[in-house]
């Protein structure tokens, strides 16, 4: 198998799957107003549920499907990620109520889950010495999907609607599907004999090691880098001031953010392999911060998309950077268990954002949400030397 053939299909499905979700997700605020939720704080609530429902099934499912792939194969788990967007994209296009939507987003979480598979492939076909690159080009690779699915979805959502959006979503789906289906190759050791053990069939954690660790950092950077992304498309509406026309300048803000993520993948990932990743992360924690603050400020679209752009470079820095370190200090044959784990604290983090945002959105307004996500960041930079305290004084006992 060439290395390099797998990881360009799974970097070209991952884009695809990505700018499939990105195409109608973005604009679930407006859908929700769609179906007729009109009182702000009934909007917030379903805001917060909706953004809390996918996390809090995958962060149960990810170590599971983790554990599954280490025995079974990471291809498999990526074509079941895939296809279960296909079909659940689908049925969001027809969901009549924000009852009915939450529930299909709880399926989500269940069902798909396509990074922590896609991570995991890169990771294992990458040599070592090219794994940052590698796993910076599939993080380029999200980035660019989003940018595109959400400029292209906003256009789209305005010219057919919003149901329209996630019909489409679906068929963009099926295609990385298809993608990953006959594109990649994976080899799954097999047995030598009856009595020796297939690996990896491990749900609970008995020691993580170093992992345990950074998996820390995993899940506060989850936190921190969702902490505002649900409430970007009521500041875009403040801003414009009216729901017609919301949903093209979300997506052009997405994109924007997703030209600085597509810039950040490669850049950062080539200096991972040269520079230690404690360092990266503490200068793109702070640069992030700074961007955040900008933002809760920000009175007209040329000021907020220039402060998103530099912000979502910095921000792009932090997750490839934390799955390089992992990557880094995790066997082979334990990679799916370890980057499963990863998917469910990244989860947790996922579930408790919008709960926290949305309490501070209830209580100071949506402006203060981004001075908050501002002070998250920052606080990343000790606890990024706490880690890599614990990390130096394990390692010298």
């Amino acid at each position: 198998m060439s290395w390099q053939r797998n990881v360009f299909f799974i970097t070209a499905s991952q884009f695809i799957s990505i700018l499939g979700f990105s195409f109608a997700m973005p604009f679930v605020p407006f859908y929700f107003q769609e179906m007729g939720v009109r009182d702000p704080h009934e909007l917030k609530m379903w805001i917060v549920l909706f953004n809390c429902a996918a996390p809090l099934t995958l962060a149960v499912f990810s170590p599971i499907w983790g554990a599954l792939g280490d025995r079974y194969g990471r291809r498999l788990m990526l074509l079941r990620a895939n296809f279960g967007g296909v079909i659940l994209l689908f049925l969001m296009g027809v969901a009549t109520t924000p009852t009915m939507l939450v529930a299909l987003r709880l399926l989500q979480g269940i069902l798909t889950g396509t990074m922590t598979a896609a991570v995991t492939l890169v990771s294992v076909h990458a040599p070592e010495k090219r794994s940052g690159f590698a796993l910076g080009t599939l993080s380029a690779a999200v980035s660019s999907g989003n940018m595109c699915g959400a400029f292209v979805g906003g256009m789209f959502a305005d010219l057919f609607g919003y149901r329209m959006a996630f019909f489409a979503a679906s068929g963009i789906m099926l295609v990385a599907a298809l993608l990953v289906l006959f594109g990649i190759e994976e080899y799954v050791p097999k047995r030598k004999n009856e009595d020796e053990k297939l690996p990896g069939l491990r749900f609970i954690p008995r020691n993580l090691g170093a992992a345990g660790f950074i998996l820390l950092l995993v899940a506060v950077i989850g936190f921190v880098l969702s902490f505002d992304s649900a409430w970007l498309p009521l500041l875009v509406q403040e801003i414009h001031g009216s729901l017609r026309g919301a949903s093209f300048w979300t997506g052009s803000l997405s994109a924007v953010a997703g030209c600085a993520g597509l810039l950040a993948g490669p850049i950062i990932g080539r200096l991972a392999d040269r520079v230690t990743p404690p360092v990266i992360a503490r200068l793109s924690s702070v640069g992030a911060g700074f961007m955040s603050m900008l933002m809760g400020i920000a009175g007209n679209f040329p000021f907020l998309f220039g402060a998103r752009f530099c912000g979502a470079f910095f921000a792009g820095g932090l997750d490839p950077v934390f799955q390089i370190w992992l990557s880094k200090i995790t066997p082979e044959k334990d990679r799916g268990f370890v980057f499963g784990w990863a998917g469910t604290v990244r989860a947790v983090g996922w579930m408790f954002s919008p709960l926290v945002s949305g309490a501070v959105a209830w209580l100071a307004g949506v402006r203060s949400i981004f001075f908050a996500a501002a002070a998250f960041f920052f606080l990343l930079v000790p606890l990024i030397s706490f880690v890599v305290y614990k990390l130096e004084h394990k390692n010298n006992v």
